[in-house]
């Protein structure tokens, strides 16, 4: 149902300049109302008098000893209080309604299919009063917009307007099919440059890159297959089609399976950070949205990562 609204609507002014107003009310104090409000006594100055400019009255009588309401400003004060904390609860109540829609989640392709989908059914038996909608692509994606709690994204973190939270302990290796039949013996990591080795396009570490790490200079190299998406190159290794170079994070539940191990029993791993959880700062603090990061992390802890 749509509310209408009043044919009229009432002069506003800017809630900024209306919350210096009560910080310096309560305080008594430029100073003290701009530590609370983390600037400068200078911004709060300005911020009261363009208020005092937009109502045309005057608010506080300055003094040597500071700032004291006027008689308008106390009445001022009591009515925008009470206006202010129902702003506050109405917004409190629509951060923290859990039943307010579905838990949306946008994810890059690989991640959703090869880690998030096979733990799923876990996350629905641990708040079973949850609806959870899903879509994988790399399409850049707006929250407000798209109506999505949860962007999980795969690249380098960019987006410092955003609350990002990264994977930590991911790490780039070779794997190969478990029951697939050695045609040559790997003891080396030079052993490598005669095998059938798989290429991913949208990995961050690829083969020169580790091959790089590793010290293994002037190799060329012309790959059997070319994926664009890691749950692809994935899926051929496990089918015996060649070696891959792919994150333990999205391998996990191959590995688990039996269905690919590593090529090398020691440690040639290549750190990345490469998978994060992206979503406005005012969405952590959505009831659904903690249910689903505490149930990610003891996931997550349970197989080595961590947020």
């Amino acid at each position: 149902m749509i509310h209408s609204r009043p044919n009229t609507i009432l002069p506003v002014p800017s809630l900024r300049n209306v919350q210096a107003f009560i910080e310096v009310a309560d305080t008594g104090s430029l100073n003290l109302a701009a530590n609370k409000l983390n600037i400068t006594a200078s911004a709060v100055s300005h911020q009261i008098a363009s208020l005092e400019n937009y109502l045309g009255k005057k608010l506080f009588s300055r003094s040597g000893k500071g700032v004291q309401l006027t008689a308008i400003g106390e009445r001022y004060l009591r009515e925008v209080s009470g206006a202010l904390n129902t702003i506050g609860q109405a917004t409190e109540q629509v951060i923290h309604d859990i039943h307010q829609d579905d838990l949306r989640i946008h994810s890059a392709p690989s991640f959703g299919l090869l880690w998030l989908m096979p733990r799923l059914h876990r996350f629905r038996q641990a708040s079973p009063e949850l609806k959870i909608s899903l879509t994988c692509s790399y399409e850049s994606i707006q929250f407000s917009r798209d109506n999505i709690d949860i962007d999980i994204r795969h690249g380098l973190s960019q987006w410092p307007t955003l609350l990002v939270k990264t994977i930590k302990n991911e790490k780039m290796l070779p794997w190969r099919a478990a029951a697939g039949p050695e045609s040559q013996p790997i003891r080396t990591i030079g052993d490598l440059l005669s095998c059938d080795l798989i290429h991913s396009d949208s990995t961050l570490i690829n083969w020169n890159n580790w091959f790089s790490w590793h010290k293994v200079k002037g190799w060329n190299k012309n790959f059997v297959f070319n994926f664009d998406r890691s749950y692809m190159s994935i899926e051929a290794a496990r089918m015996g089609m060649g070696i891959i170079l792919e994150s333990n994070l999205l391998t996990g539940e191959s590995v688990r399976r039996r269905h690919l191990v590593p090529v090398f029993s020691h440690d040639v791993s290549m750190p990345v950070a490469a998978h994060h959880f992206v979503l406005p700062h005012a969405g952590e603090q959505k009831e659904k949205v903690k249910r689903f990061f505490n149930w990610v992390r003891e996931e997550l802890n349970a197989e080595g990562f961590y947020l």
